[in-house]
């Protein structure tokens, strides 16, 4: 009997975690956080530990698994509707070579030596630090590299043509929220941000779903109402 209890809690289990992860979305396996790694890690123990408990039936699997789906789940509303709780729960991208300049004091707050920043950047095909321009440690733990104008894809040394200066765009609204440390880090205020706006007819940042500035081009910006439309 015993067997055959834990042949059904496992059925029961793998189902009711089948169906969560379906309900979360496919964002907690392919970017995983690690808020998402620490629920995947508890969710799990849940559902091992209650098949050799003989006192946990099936019933207190379901509401174990189905209560900390819920928790989760409103944990994932929060983040979407306040930027301020997803950067905390999170974390934030770094950028940790800044103009082909290892960025220290990022790599600390990450607790990564240069070791382990080689060895994300020979992942993105970066074996040399002077090809790099920026490298940016995203909240998932990899790595996106921009690597300089010499170095990206067939060489412009390769054809004696001239470098062009690397450019890194700068999210300034994202989720209706502005972005003000972006904002000002790029030499910029808000009186500025609101003409650009003006321009496309945009009057408030709520109604702005992500802008974008990158020098030398227009100010990008997706609204909200463009994707009802979409």
């Amino acid at each position: 009997m015993d067997y055959f209890r834990i042949a059904v809690e496992l059925f029961v289990g793998f189902i009711s975690l089948f169906l969560l992860t379906k309900l979360l979305g496919k964002m907690t396996i392919t970017q995983i956080t690690t808020f998402d790694f620490i629920s995947a890690l508890v969710l799990g123990e849940l559902v091992g530990n209650a098949l050799y408990d003989h006192e946990i039936g099936i019933m207190e699997i379901l509401f174990a698994v189905i209560f900390w789906g819920v928790l989760i789940y409103f944990t994932e509303i929060l983040t979407q509707k306040n930027i301020r709780i997803r950067t905390f729960l999170e974390g934030s991208p770094s950028i940790v070579v800044n103009k082909g300049k290892i960025n220290y004091k990022e790599l600390k707050k990450n607790h990564l030596d240069i070791n382990q920043l080689q060895h994300l950047l020979r992942s993105k095909d970066a074996f040399s630090m002077r090809e790099v321009e920026y490298a940016i440690l995203e909240t998932d733990g990899t790595v996106n590299v921009l690597k300089k104008s010499a170095f990206a894809g067939l060489t412009k040394s390769d054809f004696q043509l001239k470098e062009e200066k690397i450019v890194l765009p700068v999210t300034f609204i994202s989720d209706g929220r502005l972005l003000s440390h972006n904002l000002r880090a790029s030499g910029f205020d808000e009186t500025w941000l609101k003409t650009e706006l003006a321009k496309q007819k945009v009057r408030r940042y709520s109604d702005v779903m992500y802008a974008e500035w990158e020098d030398g081009q227009p100010l990008f910006i997706q609204t909200y109402k463009e994707q009802k439309k979409g």
